[in-house]
């Protein structure tokens, strides 16, 4: 059951990759919604805790590197928007 549910959680997280990796090479985040990084991050956190209270490898461990995921599209967006925000105000 344990490969099962790596396997299904490798899927889900690969899957997220793509998005990730554009942004990172396009430098641009501003069509990802601040309500939607949110609210999916706060999933995935509440997963990950959940997979590590049931000791569930596969739940914590897709689960973290999709947050790790998240955070670096956080991270990204947060910076596009400082930039954004200073070239408005020169």
């Amino acid at each position: 059951m344990t490969i099962l549910g790596l396997l299904a959680g490798a899927c889900t997280t690969a899957s997220f990759l793509p998005q990730v990796l554009r942004t990172v090479r396009t430098g641009r985040a501003t069509d990802i919604s601040w309500g939607w990084l949110a609210l999916f991050s706060t999933g995935v956190a509440g997963w990950l805790a959940y997979g590590l209270v049931k000791s569930d490898l596969a739940i914590a461990l897709t689960n973290a590197i999709t947050l790790a995921l998240v955070i670096t599209l956080v991270v990204l967006k947060a910076a596009q928007s400082r930039a954004g925000a200073r070239s408005w105000s020169a």
